[in-house]
This record gives C-alpha cells, structure tokens and sequence, in this order.
C-alpha cells in the first residue's frame, strides 16, 4: 500500500501500447512488452488500493498506507459517535488527491479562469532552471508547477490558454494510523473512537508548505499576467489569519477556490463541491498564511530573559 509497483514512465507506455494494441498496430516486440507492463500492473493492483479520486492516471492507486485521505473531528455522546457541531465538524482533506474528484473542481476553475469548462489536465511542468551547481547542470529542471489546465489553441495564432493551479491538503501530528487499523482489524470494523489522539497540522502545511511555493511561483506568474488558482478545503482557510481579499480577479494574483465534502446521502461516497471563490494578492496571502503577528521587542526580551534564568 502506497507507491508504485510501475513508474510514470511506465504507465505512459502501457497507455501508449494499450491504444496501439486496440488500434492494430502493435509490433511482436511491443506485444511481450505490452504483456511485461500488464503483469507489473497486475501485482500492483494485488498489493495496493484504487484511488477512487485520482483523474490523472489511467490506473490510480492510493499513495497513502491504508487509504486514510480525510479525517473528521468526532465525539461519543453517551455511545454516540458523530461529528462535532460547526465548522470544526467539517471533513478535512489530507491527501491532495481527494480534490480530482470527478474534475469538479477542475471544471469550476477552467470555466472561471479560462472559460472552459473541460480545460486539458497537465502535471509536473518544469517551472524553473537551474544556473548550475554541485547537484544539477545548467538548464536541467529545477522547479516545477504541480498542475497546469490548459485549453487548446483553436488557431495557431491564437495565444495559448491555461493556468496553474496548487492543491494544498492538511497534514497531521499524532501517531501512525496503522495503530487504528489494527484495531479495526481486532474489533471486525466496530464503530469507536480513534485508540491514539491527532491533530491537523496547519501550521505545517500553509506557512511551511503552501506559503513557500506562492512566494517562489506567484511573482513570476505575475510578470507573465497569470492567476494562481489555489485550491483548499473550508478548514484549511478558516485555520488561517485573517486575509485581505480584493473585489475584481483582474486586481488579485490569487484565486482561492474552497471546497467542502458534503454527504448527500447516507452510506454514499462524500462529494466534492465548490462553496466559495476568493481573490486576493500575494501579499494578503502570505499575511494570512502566517496567521500572527510579531510581539513587541520588549515582549521578546522578556522572553529571552526567561530562558537565560
């Protein structure tokens, strides 16, 4: 469970061979290789999960151990488990592929940013080169934007269409959930509360994580007249500071996209929906993102003091 009995080249390939095989144009040589893959895939699938969210491969699995991609905040009320009331209740995503879901999200954003609502899905695209230093030669790729979406030119005049966009989900502190899993696996899946307490780590996730890659990508983005599309769930905004937004997306460098995962039905498989779209500037985000303010000099001092006794 986990990583990848086939690599990304790989799995291009089998795409590759599986078109030329429907198509009638695979060589011999390219049948045994065909065959190779479909037995690599074959033991992936036997030792690792689906990933029923992923919508960039067209073999996903799950890269998390055991398939833990959200956690919800619960209580036992008198032996009855259910969420907590509020904002706080709300499910939180921990694995950034919990937001491909069906391209929803991807097609609010095509259609908002580049009015198409089925824009092309690209990933990994090398954002910045290297100048050359002990571990890269000049121009080898250095940086890359995780997801571009993107609409095909319809002339080749025409200037190209697309936009990047960062998905950020929560990491949590606490114990490896292979602890509940185990004890699912003692108790044959009784409902109960969690063995080992955890804990989102926002702090982790938005000003050491998020944070970084707007500073590095956003202001070149800017120069090139290009929106960031940001994409987070409610927890994860509201777990932040206060952030300035601006009214027009023609003034901001940052299009917030929030999603929540609703249950529509009971026993059904949570959706993903958009709930709300906010703009802000870079500046703004990193203030929000940092989510305090510093403490006087005397305060500090002070503090320093304290410690020194």
């Amino acid at each position: 469970m986990g990583g990848s009995a086939l690599t990304k080249a790989e799995l291009s390939r089998l795409v590759a061979l599986e078109k030329k095989e429907v198509d009638g144009e695979l060589r011999l040589s390219e049948v045994n290789r065909l065959a190779t893959l479909r037995a690599k895939l074959d033991e992936q699938r036997q030792k690792e999960q689906h990933c029923p969210f992923r919508t960039d491969s067209p073999h996903p699995t799950c890269t998390k151990p055991g398939g833990v991609c959200s956690l919800q905040l619960v209580s036992d009320q008198m032996g009855q488990i259910q969420p907590v009331a509020g904002d706080k209740g709300l499910v939180r995503a921990l694995c950034p592929y919990r937001f491909h879901q069906d391209n929803t999200v991807f097609r609010h954003i095509g259609e908002r940013l580049l009015a198409d609502p089925n824009p092309r899905q690209m990933g990994e695209v090398g954002f910045l080169k290297s100048t050359g230093n002990l571990d890269s030669d000049p121009g080898a790729d250095v940086g890359y934007i995780d997801m571009i979406l993107a609409s095909p030119r319809a002339q080749p005049y025409l200037p190209l269409r697309w936009t990047p966009v960062e998905m950020q989900a929560v990491y949590f502190s606490g114990k490896e959930m292979g602890i509940e899993f185990r004890h699912i696996n003692e108790t044959q899946g009784a409902l109960s509360m969690p063995q080992e307490a955890r804990r989102p780590d926002y702090r982790s996730s938005g000003p050491k994580r998020l944070m970084p890659e707007l500073q590095i990508k956003v202001p070149t983005l800017r120069r090139w007249g290009k929106k960031m599309a940001v994409v987070v769930d409610i927890p994860f905004f509201k777990s932040m500071g206060e952030m300035r937004t601006v009214e027009e997306v023609s003034n901001a460098d940052i299009v917030w996209f929030l999603v929540d995962f609703p249950r529509t039905q009971h026993g059904a498989l949570r959706e993903l929906v958009v709930v709300e779209e906010l703009y802000t500037t870079l500046e703004a985000a990193i203030e929000g993102l940092t989510g305090g303010v510093p403490v006087s000099l005397d305060e500090f001092e002070q503090r320093i003091e304290g410690k020194i006794a």
